[in-house]
């Protein structure tokens, strides 16, 4: 009997949405591993395998069977793409051009690894990141640096601001994947592209304005605000731009900080100096790698408070999404710090959800948990925190959450998400 690997839906689907996987085909309870691979637009391999066993009539059901070991365990429908671990350490899995898909190889081989060597099935699953009808204009205008993504018609949409971490370089991935939800999204180069600024050593907050006001003014953009969505230095940023910039509606910070890192901001007149650090506070982990969560000084002590951004400028509501586990800088301090400061000037809290094992890049769905890689400003390998399962949970939660969070308070409504991503 041929073994068959079946997927739905069958043909190429978005990154975030999840995938049913089966294999018909197999004798009853036939031990099989599966097998996940992909290459990245650069060529590192990514892979991922589990150990199953059939039902009685040789069915094998990743809705229903649980693993049995191997990259993850127990009943975990999306483990063979939330546990991808690059073949090279190191490695962190983005998409580069949304406006190609990645191609994930899946095999079924007889037995379980390690000695598992018959290959049984085969299957190619393409998920992409532009949703059918989605548009992707590049944007050049006056300083303005970025790729604007907009939904099918019909417009106006509500407009976000998507701003990534300072280490990736412009990444568009998010973005595109939020357009297919019914936003207008721009996502905004910030420095290290084209003739924008080669460093942040300087960042002025005048830019991040014009961005805002492109997409205010853009006919297919409903007012009378845009939402800002960022995440490490991009959460900062935008935290930033909700105390001291107009026509914010709404802002989604993840793991963010509270005071200005790296360099100096400025803003018609005002600047704010780069939190200090101390070296001595740098640990190193039984793996080698480099633990920098303890470096950054306080923000509440000494000529450090004049780093603090000003938070309770903000006019706007704020959803705060936090790793418990991030290494990056300690996010969920922040959070707290930033509702505390809000709430003593009268602003409305605001909404902190807090991830147990959940490191530091809380990513789209299915995106692999990255534990370590190279740190741009630092120039070492560091920690980023996070267990496997409970990251790949957090990721499908907050994703949600920020759908929601937006639909509310940029169109007016409450807004349907699917249950299942």
């Amino acid at each position: 009997m041929t073994v068959t690997v079946m997927l739905e839906p069958a043909g190429r689907c978005r990154w975030d949405e999840r995938v049913h996987i089966t294999v018909s085909g197999l004798a009853p309870r036939q031990p099989v591993t599966l097998r996940a691979s992909l290459r990245d637009e650069k060529g590192a391999l990514f892979r991922a395998h589990a150990r199953y066993c059939a039902d009685a009539a040789g069915l094998l059901d990743l809705e229903r069977a649980p693993a049995l070991g191997g990259s993850f365990a127990g009943l975990e429908p999306m483990g063979l793409f939330w546990a991808l671990e690059p073949e090279k350490p190191l490695l962190r899995l983005v998409k580069r051009d949304v406006q190609t898909p990645f191609v994930v190889e899946l095999e079924v081989v007889d037995g379980h690894e390690p000695g598992a060597q018959r290959l049984l099935g085969r299957a190619v699953h393409e998920r992409d990141f532009l949703a059918p009808g989605v548009r992707r204009e590049p944007v050049r205008a006056g300083r303005v640096r970025a790729t604007l993504f907009l939904p099918p018609e019909p417009a106006p949409f509500p407009g976000i601001v998507d701003i990534s971490a300072a280490g990736g370089g412009f990444l568009e991935y998010r973005a595109s994947l939020l357009a297919g939800k019914g936003f207008a999204v721009l996502a905004l180069a910030y420095y290290n592209y084209e003739d924008l600024p080669k460093s942040l050593r300087h960042v002025h907050l005048e830019y991040f304005e014009e961005a805002v006001n492109y997409l205010l003014n853009h006919p297919q953009v409903k007012g009378p605000g845009v939402g800002l969505l960022g995440i490490s230095k991009g959460g900062e940023l935008c935290l930033s731009m909700a105390s001291f910039l107009k026509g914010i509606s709404a802002a989604v910070i993840i793991n963010g900080s509270v005071h200005n890192v790296w360099g100096t901001l400025h803003y018609k007149g005002e600047t704010l100096p780069p939190v200090g650090f101390n070296q001595n506070r740098i640990k190193m982990t039984k793996d080698g790698f480099v633990d920098i969560v303890e470096v950054l000084n306080s923000p509440l002590e000494g000529p450090d408070q004049k780093s603090f951004i000003p938070v309770e400028r903000a006019e706007c509501p704020f959803l705060f999404l936090v790793g418990q586990d991030d290494h990056n800088w300690k996010s969920e301090f922040y959070a707290n710090e930033a509702s505390k400061r809000l709430q003593a000037h009268g602003k409305a809290k605001p909404q902190v959800i807090c991830y147990p094992g959940t490191g530091h890049y809380i990513e789209p769905p299915y995106f692999p948990l990255c534990p370590a890689s190279l740190h741009t400003f630092v120039g070492t390998p560091v920690i980023w925190g996070g267990e496997p399962m409970a990251h790949a949970r957090a990721q499908v939660d907050a994703w949600q959450q920020l759908q929601t969070f937006f639909h509310k308070h940029l169109s007016g409504e409450k807004g349907t998400i699917p249950a299942k991503l």
